[in-house]
């Protein structure tokens, strides 16, 4: 680290009715990969969109290479030398790489007509250094998430910044890309770029990061040095007390089947698929990112159509050709997109927890709202959802707040069988032991839960059973004394059965 890149002093920000920023210190050094951690709401996301002129600054001081600086704009920040790599992936799909890297800033030729020619040569040069084998005239559309993030990053170099901010870079890449990421990352820091990492898996904090500042309700809690700190620690730091009991699991003898899938089968995306799913039990599902789960999971709750298979509710043959049968079977899937597929972002609370049993306050046409708020208010409390009132817009809530909403709405309709697709994906830890905890209450009370993760220590220590998949097939079902990392890694991998020769 050669020297002090940025300092952010005494930061203050206010909305109405919130004071989302109060005195928050923050600092950058040259060279230096510095993580934000706290839960969601902690202001990690408005201290960074301040930096980058998405909002401006109350009260509070920001130095740049110690020079006092102004930034009222995103245009100010990137001359600045500071770039947001946003988790939403922003680049234009019908445009090339090249034409996204120098959007709005194009080159052009004496005669005042954009040069294509040069853009397209600087841009190939920028794909070759980053080692990325791709034409700079292919369009965005047909690149994979982990190249679109990699074209981000060249964005943001072309820019010159020295300040790059990777906010949940890693939530949608396979375990190969993010070690693609890393080393990117690597190469970036031996240039003296300094980068500000946020994200809520601790893992990869611990192997690519130098230093973690912690936040925790709009405060500044601290810094540490990555090397010289522990899990604990940090967890203990950014919720205010120890995690004692992360995993919630209360252990309970499984009762009869209460669904069976047999020989599910899609030509191209799942193979002769058979399993059954007890009462009370969590049946999670491992396997590796275009393994068939989340298809598998469609098929089942008639979002998609299966060529053949049968599939049986208590013993009986139920026909699932859309949502709406499944539903009438008990059958819940709550989506791992929540903001794409789930929610209605811009609609309340209230409105995205009861969507889908209006018909329980309907009477001739009209809608009994005393009893709709009555049972808004149960699930908020049941399920200790933070939002101001139910009134509130969905899209102000936390990551995990948004999640707990999206889980009320499918328990609402009284289900027996909860499939849950990365239950946990982008929710800090906080709100992930509150909803291991839920999980852990419905299948005590009789409700069998499918769950799909790519976190195998999630999977390992929520489920009763662990289904392996890949490439559309179920490789291995593991009983709870079988379960440990490396046998899950060999049957996601396409390995046969162990011992078998």
């Amino acid at each position: 680290m050669d020297s002090k890149l940025l300092e952010m002093k005494k930061v203050n920000k206010r909305f109405p009715g919130v004071h989302a920023l109060k005195d928050v210190n923050f600092e950058l050094e040259s060279g230096e990969v510095h993580a934000l951690l706290g839960e969601n709401g902690a202001g990690k996301s408005t201290l960074m969109k301040i930096l980058g002129g998405i909002y401006s600054i109350d009260e509070g001081e920001i130095f740049i290479n110690n020079n006092k600086i102004e930034i009222n704009d995103v245009k100010i920040a990137q001359n600045l030398g500071v770039s947001v790599i946003h988790q939403e992936i922003v680049l234009v799909p019908y445009l090339s790489i090249a034409e996204n890297i120098f959007l709005g800033r194009e080159d052009v030729t004496k005669a005042g007509l954009i040069d294509e020619k040069s853009m397209y040569k600087k841009a190939q040069k920028f794909l070759e250094d980053f080692g990325l084998q791709l034409d700079a005239r292919t369009p965005i559309k047909k690149l994979t998430v982990a190249q679109q993030q990699m074209i981000e990053i060249i964005k943001a170099v072309s820019f010159n910044s020295k300040i790059i901010i990777m906010d949940e870079p890693t939530s949608s890449l396979t375990e190969k890309e993010v070690d693609f990421l890393f080393n990117t990352i690597r190469k970036l820091k031996k240039q003296g770029v300094g980068i500000v990492y946020i994200s809520h898996r601790m893992n990869e904090l611990f192997e690519i990061t130098d230093r973690i500042t912690v936040m925790r309700d709009g405060t500044y809690i601290g810094t540490v040095t990555t090397k010289e700190t522990t899990y604990d620690k940090l967890i203990s730091m950014m919720v205010g007390r120890s995690l004692t009991n992360y995993y919630v699991r209360d252990y309970v003898e499984n009762g009869k089947t209460v669904m069976e899938v047999k020989n599910l089968t899609k030509k191209g995306v799942l193979d002769n698929i058979s399993f059954e799913l007890k009462k009370g039990e969590i049946l999670g599902f491992a396997g590796l990112v275009g393994a068939g789960r989340s298809e598998l999971m469609k098929c089942i709750f008639g979002l998609d159509l299966f060529e053949k298979g049968d599939i049986y509710v208590n013993d009986v043959k139920a026909n699932i050709k859309n949502p709406n049968d499944a539903i009438k079977n008990r059958i819940a899937y709550v989506t791992e997109n929540r903001k794409e597929e789930g929610l209605f972002l811009i609609r309340s609370v209230e409105y995205n927890l009861t969507i889908k049993i209006l018909q329980d306050f309907m009477k001739f046409f009209r809608v009994n709202h005393k009893y709709e708020r009555k049972v808004t208010n149960e699930f908020i409390n049941d399920l200790s959802i933070k939002t101001p009132s139910p009134d509130q817009i969905v899209k102000n809530l936390s990551g995990g707040n948004q999640q707990k909403v999206l889980i009320s709405r499918w328990l609402a309709t009284n289900p027996k069988v909860l499939i849950l697709d990365e239950p946990t994906r982008g929710v800090d830890v906080g709100a992930k032991a509150e909803i291991y905890s839920i999980m852990n209450r419905l299948v005590k009370e009789g409700v069998s839960i499918i769950m799909i993760s790519s976190e195998l220590p999630e999977v390992i220590n929520m489920s009763d059973r662990i289904a392996v998949m890949s490439n559309g097939r179920i490789q291995a079902i593991l009983n709870k004394e079988e379960f440990n990392q490396e046998t899950i890694m060999h049957y996601a991998t396409g390995g046969d059965k162990l011992g078998a020769s």
